[in-house]
């Protein structure tokens, strides 16, 4: 009988999950569909130049998969019944016997009034796009706002301030700016908001969100004619809805193979997920978490179904990139659980690494069946036992 393996979105979670998936099954055993409502793979850690301008390379997920055996299958989740196992799209129900659940994230409002009618994110591609318009319709001296000191924020409002150096751009942190980061981390990012003319209001949270502007707890008023939301992301609703164990954050709560806690048949990765690194310190919502978990599941999930050896969690950090405009960046190496070492690279240096790491992210996506030759293995006919000693994972 064949297996059906239904992957719910094709960020870079969920297609590196699909395409693992490919690699690792021989399509006689198995069905590999991957849902997703764009047609196109999106490049969410550049939606920052999409929105100032930039024009990014399609991915047609049908070009992308042709060949591989995964089918995809353009649509909209609405629910998911894990009883049941059964997907329910706006265009039909799709029945699974294996889930990958990577419907990822999108920004939060966190609460506060007017966000959803008076500004934007770029969180998405649509989102990017209506950002970029509004852009485009500001005359020189007009005042952008960019609410989060996270690393959506510090690559919004350097992109847009080096796009635009007519504009008055700035930008609102609740803490201190760049908290997170070494001291010479912090020494160089603001060096260079400082060089693009960008004005930050630290320790500074809104209270609401006006169309001229905003209003802090303490009773500032800060003045914006756009004002890009980047305060915070939430993940997708479908989850809690279901009867999946998730946290507290709607994510779902998975074991050390990205595997349900609650539901053996259904994977969580990416921003979804509710996961542990190789140490046991939880993940960021970010890329760099999202790829090795989506590696991950899928090596787990192969390994279960042809009675392989499942693989161990050695998720760590190595760095940070963040892109300061096109010609500048900053590179903050982490240790394994993402805590700050004192060594930084930045300059052109680190631009060069960070788009190299974007580079590689999509290349990988677009090609997933390059990077190592496909060890397409038949179903056993006993699973693998869940405690089954692990053996090294699988490469790429």
């Amino acid at each position: 009988m064949t297996h059906r393996i239904v992957v719910l979105g094709a960020g870079y979670a969920g297609a590196n999950a699909a395409g693992r998936l490919a690699k690792r099954l021989h399509p006689a055993d198995t069905e590999i569909t991957l849902v997703n409502a764009d047609p196109e793979f999106v490049e969410r850690v550049r939606m920052h130049q999409l929105a100032t301008g930039q024009n990014l390379k399609p991915r047609k997920l049908t070009d992308v998969f042709a060949g591989t055996g995964v089918r995809v299958r353009l649509a909209r989740v609405t629910a998911v019944d894990a009883e049941r196992k059964i997907v329910t799209t706006n265009t039909a129900d799709i029945a699974y016997d294996t889930l990958v659940y990577a419907l990822g994230s999108a920004a939060a409002a966190c609460g506060v009034p007017g966000v959803a009618e008076y500004a934007t994110d770029i969180a998405g591609k649509q989102s990017a796009l209506r950002l970029r318009a509004r852009l485009a319709e500001l005359q020189a001296g007009a005042t952008v706002l960019v609410v989060g000191g996270g690393l959506t924020g510090i690559e919004a409002v350097t992109e847009i301030a080096e796009a635009r150096p007519d504009l008055e751009v700035s930008l609102a942190a609740r803490g201190v700016f760049g908290a997170w980061l070494s001291d010479k981390g912090q020494k160089h990012l603001r060096q260079a908001v400082d060089r693009l003319g960008i004005t930050v209001h630290e320790h500074t949270d809104i209270a609401r969100v006006q169309p001229a502007g905003v209003i802090t707890t303490d009773g500032r008023q800060i003045p914006a004619q756009v004002t890009v939301w980047t305060a915070g992301f939430a993940v997708h609703p479908i989850a809690k809805a279901t009867t999946l164990e998730v946290s507290p954050t709607g994510q779902i709560v998975v074991d050390d193979t990205m595997r349900s806690v609650s539901h053996p048949d259904v994977y969580a990765v990416g921003d979804a997920a509710f996961a542990h690194g190789a140490n046991g310190t939880p993940l960021r919502m970010s890329c760099a978490s999202g790829v090795p978990a989506a590696q991950l599941a899928a090596d787990a999930i192969a390994a279960r179904l042809t009675g392989r050896a499942v693989p161990k969690n050695t998720i760590g950090y190595n760095g940070q990139c963040i892109s300061l405009g096109r010609s500048d960046a900053l590179v903050q190496w982490v240790t394994p659980d993402d805590q700050p070492k004192p060594s930084v690279l930045t300059g052109k240096s680190a631009a060069r690494v960070k788009e190299l790491v974007c580079k590689t992210a999509a290349w990988s996506i677009s090609h997933p069946m390059m990077l190592k030759p496909a060890r397409r293995r038949h179903l056993a006919q006993t699973p693998a036992p869940a405690n089954t000693t692990p053996e090294p994972a699988l490469q790429s």
